[in-house]
């Protein structure tokens, strides 16, 4: 069964995680120093995946005849409304330190987690993972007049949907399992 729940920002909550590689050891590293499993303060948090279709056109024809699938890329933004260098580290790593660091040195990778439930049915969620997930670049403005913001790009290698519908689970709590989709 689909979700049919209306969500704002409110509703949601950023994740972020090392992973199991020698990058993720370093952006976990970065995690847990800033305390920033569950960021906060963020605002237009946006994920695209593009798919690069392609069409084939035959000779004569005015529309494509078949719609080919191509590379895949993953990518979005986050702006942070709190600026405390470790969106930063987790851009630079071990070059954002004080000290000089000799290169080579790695560039964090981490996980995103982007999950909203609605307090008043908390066995419902709708989740996005994306996994190998590294920024791109980190901007920061100070305005006269507006909140200072620190804005990121990032760039992922998997996306995974974590969708789940507790309308069917027993009154004793724990979360859902997530909805699968049977493919044939």
């Amino acid at each position: 069964m689909a979700l049919t729940e209306v969500f704002t920002g409110a509703h949601g909550t950023f994740t972020l995680a090392g992973e199991n590689t020698p990058e993720g050891a370093d952006a976990k590293a970065v995690v847990d120093t800033f305390a920033i499993q569950t960021v906060g303060r963020l605002s237009d948090v946006k994920v695209r995946v593009d798919t690069a279709l392609k069409e084939f056109y035959e000779v004569g024809r005015r529309h494509p005849v078949s719609l080919s699938p191509g590379d895949i890329a993953i990518s979005g933004t986050v702006g942070r409304a709190y600026v405390n260098g470790a969106l930063l580290f987790l851009l630079l790593g071990r070059g954002a330190t004080p000290t000089a660091t000799p290169e080579p040195y790695v560039q964090p990778t981490f996980s995103i987690t982007l999950r909203l439930a609605d307090p008043a049915r908390p066995a419902n969620s709708l989740g996005l993972e994306l996994g190998g997930v590294k920024f791109a670049n980190w901007s920061w403005s100070l305005p006269e007049d507006e909140f200072v913001m620190e804005n990121l790009c990032f760039k992922a290698l998997t996306v995974r949907v974590v969708d789940r519908d507790g309308s069917g689970s027993d009154a004793g709590g724990g979360e859902a399992p997530p909805t699968n989709v049977a493919f044939a």
